[in-house]
């Protein structure tokens, strides 16, 4: 009876359709038949895409979907049950696969499983203990795993061997400590310090970046500074060999970027030695601001571009050498051997510059490609671009939320697409020799405009994401620098390492030297432009994710339906303008606030000296200032009690510094913020020490007379590192007040801010 209800059902709406059709066509002459074409050719571009092959590159974003389901994921998912829904889910496709439709479906459903389930098996892998609250003074000893050159000081990593006993806190494996310049003991050495440590810098507003996250993966649980003599002291065990390769490469690298600096002085050693060592953090602020704002600041950053131009040059000094031989370049596989060689220069690259987890996935991207050519497979096509996405996320999961694997990989995708839908790749034979001349350089003038301009604009949601910053003139820099970087500087830098175990190797690096002049020039003049500083304010996750589905349907589907992701882009981009904007900024230890003002800007009032903060909540709103701008006081009003700073509706937010302040404040503020517990009577929205323990930062947006709070740390989140998860954690052994918050050491001084 059901069945032949529904069947009657159906029968009755495709009448009223073929009714409504014949309408049309009476109506309007010819409708029927466009209809029909359009339906037709519809079919026609579907089934082309479904053809096969065409669905592969599909796997990796539906794996990587998986991992993103993960860390929204308000608590930590069970492994016990991530596991086997993801064998279940294999298992069906693996039964499935001889339906054409039902396959295609559970290979999607089991590859979101899988990307959940290794997301879920990577983190209870790794877990490790993370400080909960900040403590003052500790006694610790441990080997130095990493060290790092930063701009006012040097930052070390240390393998925990022995701390002193540390009261309602676990005791971390490994802490990140930043030591007075110069002072950094070298990879490998067994130390002894005393330090402040504080748990790692969560988000710094609600939808920041959170460095908890980051440093979670990286297997450090606290950061901080020491103060005193760093001891080194005999190792009270052998050292392991993974420590002293380390130690090795480390030693490698240091020689290398002394034998530099001794050639090339200031920006231009600091630059080359992020070339070729990865130690990027010498180069003065006004060239680093300059290489982002211009566009090229990627350079910096040891990513796929550098492994490629590596990786090429010895491939081409390789087969071009072996082809003077005509007994090897005609009966040997001189390609092969060359990308062999190729494979293995890569490698020497990926360990020489620190082999950190960009440069990682660069690698693999390569190792796949050469792979390709040794095997006689095509170097460059979405299958190769699908197994490095697939290996690099089975291996690192979490990078699927770093910046730079969403940038790198967007930037790939866009010119792989590129690549196989429109660089011409040959001059027509009849041409004559002076027309193919002027073809070839036409052609590859055209190619590096279109591959700068297509991975700029396919980065530019992410860049403006994460960063809250554009480039306007990225084509015009990468235009001008890049060339330069790979015909000149790089190549010069492979001979300047070549060179230098037999001591002659100053003259590359000073040859290295004078590319580098012209790409500090290039990068200086276009930032000076005007408009060259493009910023905007920070939006959500959902125009990120919209703008990134019109991405992938623009770079994946071959038919004309891949126009189609023109839609959500601009939806994305509308969305993202129109994004609302807090009203009012507090910092997680309730000493700062941001208070939007009538100008629709933020005033700041400070009462710590944490800038690291303010720095974050300008660049999320799209402002310029920097947080020693004399502007940010301009509308608060500030005492030993403490500070006043007015709404754009003229309301009052008040920062109390003391129990006194809550007296008056109480009965004008509209909102009070303070690092204090709150009186037990006030009309006023408090935001007290207890509160922002639970929630972190806090961002405030005005509805009516009242206020949206938004936390950094929403209500039942708890991932393994959360500080509420810690403090929960901590709390549960003993009920003892925390360390006192003047303990905690401040973010300048911890130099998070990468």
């Amino acid at each position: 009876m059901a069945e032949g209800g529904a069947r009657a059902r159906a029968k009755a709406w495709a009448a009223e359709i073929g009714a409504a059709r014949r309408r049309a066509g009476l109506l309007w002459p010819g409708v029927e038949h466009f209809l029909e074409r359009a339906r037709a050719q519809f079919a026609l571009w579907l089934a082309s895409e479904a053809a096969p092959g065409r669905l592969l590159p599909w796997l990796p974003v539906a794996f990587g979907l998986g991992i993103a389901f993960y860390f929204t994921a308000a608590t930590e998912p069970a492994l016990w049950a991530a596991g086997p829904v993801a064998a279940l889910l294999i298992a069906a496709a693996v039964a499935a696969r001889a339906r054409a439709y039902g396959f295609v479906l559970a290979l999607a459903g089991a590859a979101v499983a899988a990307g959940f389930a290794i997301a879920t098996l990577r983190t209870a892998t790794i877990a490790h203990p993370v400080l909960a609250f900040p403590v003052s003074s500790v006694n610790l000893s441990g080997f130095v795993e990493a060290r790092e050159e930063r701009a006012r000081s040097d930052r070390i990593v240390i393998r925990v061997h022995a701390i002193d006993q540390l009261r309602r806190n676990v005791v971390p494996e490994r802490v990140r400590v930043a030591v007075r310049k110069g002072t950094a003991p070298a990879v490998g050495t067994y130390i002894s310090l005393k330090a402040r440590l504080t748990p790692p810098l969560e988000p710094l507003r609600p939808g920041g970046y959170d460095f908890a996250r980051d440093m979670y993966f990286q297997k450090i649980g606290a950061s901080g500074y020491a103060y005193g003599a760093i001891k080194v002291l005999p190792p009270p065990q052998p050292i392991p060999l993974r420590l002293q390769f380390a130690a090795f490469v480390d030693k490698v690298r240091t020689g290398i970027d002394k034998s530099i600096r001794t050639v090339l002085a200031g920006d231009k050693g600091a630059i080359a030695s992020a070339l070729i060592t990865g130690k990027r953090d010498a180069i003065s602020e006004q060239v680093n601001d300059a290489m982002f704002v211009s566009g090229i600041g990627h350079v910096l950053s040891i990513s796929g571009y550098h492994m490629a131009v590596v990786a090429g040059i010895v491939f081409f000094a390789i087969r071009a050498s072996l082809a003077l031989v005509p007994a090897l370049a005609n009966r040997r596989p001189i390609k092969k051997w060359a990308a062999m060689g190729a494979l293995v220069a890569a490698a020497f690259y990926l360990v020489l510059s620190g082999a950190e987890i960009a440069t990682q996935r660069s690698f693999i991207m390569i190792a796949i490609v050469l792979g390709g050519v040794m095997l006689d497979r095509p170097a460059l096509t979405f299958r190769t671009l699908t197994v490095a996405a697939l290996l690099v996320m089975a291996l690192s999961p979490e990078a699927v939320v770093h910046p730079s694997f969403q940038m790198s990989f967007a930037a790939t995708l866009a010119l792989v697409a590129a690549y196989q839908y429109g660089i011409p790749s040959r001059a027509t034979a009849d041409s004559s020799l002076q027309a193919r001349v002027a073809l070839w350089g036409g052609r590859e003038i055209a190619a590096l405009i279109l591959a700068s301009f297509v991975a700029g604009l396919a980065t530019t949601p992410y860049a403006a994401f994460h960063f809250h910053r554009l480039a306007p003139y990225g084509v015009l820099a990468n235009l001008l620098a890049m060339p330069v970087v790979s015909a000149w500087v790089m190549p010069m830098g492979i001979l300047g390492v070549i060179a230098l175990p037999f001591g002659f190797d100053a003259v590359f690096w000073q040859l290295m030297g004078y590319g580098l002049d012209w790409v500090i020039a290039v990068a200086l003049w276009v930032a000076g432009l005007p408009g060259a500083v493009g910023r905007i304010h920070a939006f959500g996750i959902g125009p990120l994710l919209v703008v990134t589905v019109g991405l992938l349907l623009v770079c994946l589907l071959r038919s004309p339906l891949r126009w189609s992701g023109v839609g959500p882009a601009l939806v994305a981009a509308l969305w993202a303008w129109n994004a609302p904007r807090p009203d009012v900024f507090v910092a997680s230890d309730g000493r700062a606030m941001a208070v939007r003002g009538s100008d629709g800007r933020f005033a700041v009032a400070n009462t710590g000296r944490d800038t690291f903060t303010i720095k974050e909540w300008l660049a999320a709103d799209g402002d310029g200032r920097t947080p020693k701008d004399a502007s940010l006081a301009a509308n608060v009003t500030c005492d030993e009690a403490g500070c006043m700073a007015k709404l754009k509706d003229g309301r009052l937010v008040a920062l109390a510094n003391s129990a006194a302040a809550f007296a008056e404040d109480c009965t004008r503020a509209a909102v009070i913020v303070s690092a204090r517990d709150k009186p037990a009577q006030c009309d006023a929205r408090l935001i007290d020490r207890l509160l922002l323990r639970q929630a972190g930062a806090i961002a405030l947006i005005g509805e009516g007379n009242g206020f949206d709070v938004i936390r950094s740390r929403p209500i039942g989140v708890e991932r393994p590192w959360s500080g509420a998860r810690q403090i929960v954690q901590a709390e549960a052994t003993t009920p003892t007040r925390p360390t006192s918050r003047d303990a905690t050491p401040r973010v300048d001084d911890l130099e998070i801010g990468d």
